[in-house]
């Protein structure tokens, strides 16, 4: 039985020590790709991880008799790389109308909501601590992803992954605490 045969099935079969050796093996191809195609260290990271978070979640999928564990791994960064591509045109889009739009003159920001700032200091007092902190910077300093990074001294892509972690944490248990509070 050929090496990559072997290994294949023991990636399939769930096997750790696979993992490990899929990932020292293949990583490198898959930041590869992401890197040329996204021009973002961090993204480029970002990716390799999810893609390898994937495949080893969705190992039953594989079927070596369609495709090698190569190609399929290559297949999930290509679903990785264009839902990061997908990701930055939203944000695009998002900052594109948010700088059309025109404020009035006689328009006035009201002050932020107390218990708004309330719920979310608890939602992020639930978090682990290096994502409060992440979060807290985020929010309260209203600090770029950037200046995150170098006031920490975190990766871009820790500080990216910990915001988008916290997020959708927040907005689930957010979303649960008001869907009961509406019933």
């Amino acid at each position: 039985m050929d090496d990559d045969v072997r290994l294949a099935a023991a990636f399939a079969s769930g096997d750790d020590a696979a993992l490990a050796r899929v990932y020292e093996r293949w990583a490198p191809l898959v930041y590869t790709l992401a890197i040329r195609s996204l021009g973002d260290i961090g993204d480029a990271e970002d990716v390799t991880q999810k893609t390898f978070v994937a495949a080893w979640t969705g190992r039953t999928s594989f079927s070596p008799e369609r495709a090698s564990l190569s190609a399929w791994l290559v297949g999930i960064a290509r679903n990785k790389i264009a839902d990061t591509h997908e990701a930055r045109a939203k944000i695009r889009r998002l900052h594109e109308q948010l700088t059309t739009i025109s404020v009035d003159s006689d328009w006035v920001a009201e002050p932020p909501d107390l218990a708004d700032t309330l719920v979310v200091a608890d939602e992020i007092a639930r978090l682990e601590p290096d994502a409060q902190s992440v979060m807290r910077l985020a929010f309260f300093d209203d600090l770029t992803h950037n200046e995150i990074s170098d006031r920490l001294g975190l990766p871009l892509g820790t500080v990216k992954s910990h915001i988008r972690r916290s997020l959708q944490r927040m907005r689930a248990r957010l979303e649960v605490t008001y869907a009961t509070h509406r019933s």
